[in-house]
């Protein structure tokens, strides 16, 4: 959705206990590719697919990204410094809506966290919960549709972890994909499940 031209603006932010504040803005091509060539070119990024990808090439797959009438790009923000990149898009309009009967509320979504400088407990966790809550935040958004490689186990941990329900697996060009669901209730269930831990890792704590 078209961003090529706007001026780099905070449009959601979360605070994080004992982290600080999260931000998310629209991707800012020029300002942007950079840091995006660096983390998509690493190892850690392997089912990003982009690893071969030249500097014009990542720039170029990224200004048709905004360009497009379903499809946006993210960066997340904490202290000043970009932490992930997320890609936002409507499912209904995506090549994946061949692959299930996708719903005018569906929100597909791909997530990269950058490259780990310092070691912070649940630092993927506040960067995926900020993300979701988001996306869910826009009312026309009922239900978040993901489908990560097969052989991806992290993002799988971390999906479920947040509620998605895991569908079936589809060979979609690129990959063997998991096809994973989660709606707000969904998401709801999985952060009480988490306030839950926190509670019984608080009072391990304290015995």
């Amino acid at each position: 959705m078209n961003n090529a031209v706007i001026i780099p603006t905070t449009i959601f932010s979360k605070t994080i206990k004992g982290l600080g504040d999260i931000h998310l803005r629209l991707l800012d091509i020029e300002k942007d590719t950079e840091t995006i060539y660096d983390w998509v070119t690493r190892s850690y990024a392997t089912y990003w697919g982009m690893q071969e990808h030249t500097l014009e090439e990542v720039r170029l797959a990224y200004q048709e990204i905004i360009e497009s009438d379903h499809h946006d790009a993210f960066i997340g923000i904490l202290n000043n410094q970009p932490i992930f990149l997320m890609e936002r898009y409507h499912a209904l309009k995506d090549p994946i809506s061949a692959y299930y009967k996708a719903e005018k509320g569906d929100c597909g979504m791909h997530v990269l966290v950058s490259p780990v400088k310092k070691k912070i407990p649940n630092f993927t966790w506040h960067v995926f919960s900020t993300i979701l809550e988001y996306l869910f935040s826009d009312s026309q958004t009922d239900r978040i549709v993901v489908e990560p490689d097969v052989r991806n186990e992290k993002i799988h941990t971390l999906n479920k972890r947040a509620g998605f329900k895991y569908h079936k697996e589809v060979e979609l060009p690129h990959k063997t994909a998991a096809l994973a669901f989660c709606d707000k209730k969904g998401y709801e269930k999985a952060l009480l499940l988490e306030e839950d831990k926190n509670i019984v890792h608080k009072t391990k704590t304290n015995d």
